[in-house]
C-alpha cells in the first residue's frame, strides 16, 4: 500500500501534536480511512520534545523559518512533495499581534509555504489551513462563511489576508475558520494556557473568579477538529477532485465565558457562586475583541457529515482523557 505523505506545519503546538498522533494511529480500512500515512512535521526553534517523538517514532521533522522559508528545501530533498499539508502555525495571541503587527503578518500569512508548494511541478498538494472565527466583526450571532469578514483586531486582519493569499495562489485548499480549541493536554505539554484546564485551576482555589458574560464563541473539541482534518485528507486522496473549501469549524454550542465556566464547575462539583459575571468592556486587554463570533456550522455538517459534540460533552471528554493519562 502506497503511503499518503502528510506534512504538519507547526507540529509541536497544541493542535499539531494531537493531529500527528491521530495520523500516526490511523488504521487503514477503519473508520472510513483507507490509507496509511507517511508523516513529517515542522518546528521553529527548540528541538521537538522527546515524548512527542516517542509517540510518533516513524515521523521525521524539519526546522523551518516561516518568515524566510529556510528549511523547506530540506523537506523537498528528504521527504518530497506532500499529498497534504496542514498549516497549524500561527501567532494566535491577539495581544501579541497588536504589539508587533509586521511579525504577525509575516507568520500568519503563509507566503513562504505557498511559494514552496508552487515550486513543485505537479499541483497535487492539498493545503489545509487553520484560520479563525476572529475574521468576523462580532455584531450578530451565527455567522455564515459567506458573511463579509470584518476583523476588529490585527490578528483577525492577518488571518483574512492569509485566506485571500491562499485562495488566490493555491489550486487546492481547505480553509478552516476555527473557534477556541479545547480538550486534553498534549503528550508533551504546551506552554500556553488551555481553556478548560485554566478554568478548572482557577475555580479549584475556592475563590471568586470573573468571567465575561457578553462574549460568545462556539468552542470546538480538539478531537472533532482532528476528525475534520482527517476526513478532508481522506476525501482529497480518494477522490482527487479539485478542492476549494471554506468552512466554519466550531462546536455545537454558542457559549459565553460564564457558561464555559459553569459547565466546568458543574462537572467538577465546584460552587458556581464563585463565578462572577462581568462585561468584557470592564477589562482592558490591550486589544479589541469581537463580542459575538458564534458560527453557523451547517456547511461543515453537510460537507463532511461530522457533528461536533456539545460543549458539555467536550468538557466531560477532556476530564475523562485526563483521568486515563
Amino acid at each position: 500500500m502506497e503511503k499518503v505523505k502528510v506534512l504538519v506545519v507547526g507540529g509541536t503546538g497544541y493542535l499539531g501534536q494531537h493531529l500527528l498522533q491521530a495520523y500516526a494511529h490511523a488504521i487503514p480500512n477503519a473508520n472510513g480511512n483507507s490509507f496509511a500515512f507517511d508523516l513529517a512535521f515542522t518546528h521553529h526553534s527548540s528541538p521537538p520534545p522527546r515524548p512527542l517523538l516517542d509517540a510518533i517514532p516513524s515521523s521525521i521533522y524539519f526546522q523551518v523559518d516561516l518568515k524566510t522559508g529556510v528549511g523547506f528545501e530540506a523537506i523537498s530533498n528528504t521527504f518530497g512533495q506532500p499529498d497534504v499539508v496542514v498549516n497549524c502555525a500561527a501567532i494566535s495571541v491577539p495581544r501579541a499581534c497588536e504589539i508587533d503587527p509586521a511579525n504577525a503578518h509575516a507568520i500568519n500569512v503563509p507566503s513562504s509555504l505557498v511559494q514552496w508548494l508552487q515550486s513543485f511541478e505537479k499541483r497535487t498538494t492539498l493545503l489545509i489551513h487553520l484560520s479563525t472565527d476572529q475574521v468576523y466583526e462580532g455584531e450578530k450571532s451565527f455567522y455564515k462563511e459567506d458573511d463579509i469578514a470584518v476583523p476588529v483586531n490585527v490578528y483577525g486582519k492577518t488571518k483574512v489576508a492569509a485566506e485571500q493569499f491562499i485562495s488566490e495562489n493555491c489550486p487546492n485548499f481547505a480553509i478552516l475558520r476555527s473557534s477556541i480549541i479545547y480538550g486534553p493536554q498534549t503528550i508533551s505539554p504546551v506552554p500556553k494556557s488551555l481553556p478548560i484546564q485554566w478554568i478548572d485551576g482557577a475555580l479549584a482555589k475556592g475563590e471568586e473568579v470573573q468571567f465575561f458574560h457578553d462574549e460568545f464563541r462556539c468552542p470546538i473539541y480538539v478531537k472533532d477538529l482532528v476528525a475534520i482534518i482527517l476526513a478532508l485528507t481522506s476525501q482529497w486522496v480518494s477522490e482527487g477532485k479539485q478542492m476549494q473549501l471554506l468552512l466554519n469549524v466550531g462546536g455545537a454550542d454558542r457559549v459565553s465565558r460564564v457558561e464555559m465556566a459553569e459547565a466546568v464547575a458543574q462537572f467538577r462539583g465546584y460552587d458556581t457562586s464563585l463565578i462572577k459575571p462581568v462585561s468584557a468592556s470592564s477589562v482592558d486587554r490591550g486589544v479589541k475583541s469581537p463580542a459575538d463570533i458564534s458560527m453557523d456550522i451547517s456547511r461543515l455538517v453537510q460537507t463532511l457529515r461530522i457533528h461536533p459534540v456539545s460543549f458539555e460533552d467536550g468538557v466531560r471528554s477532556t476530564f475523562a482523557t485526563k483521568a486515563r493519562q
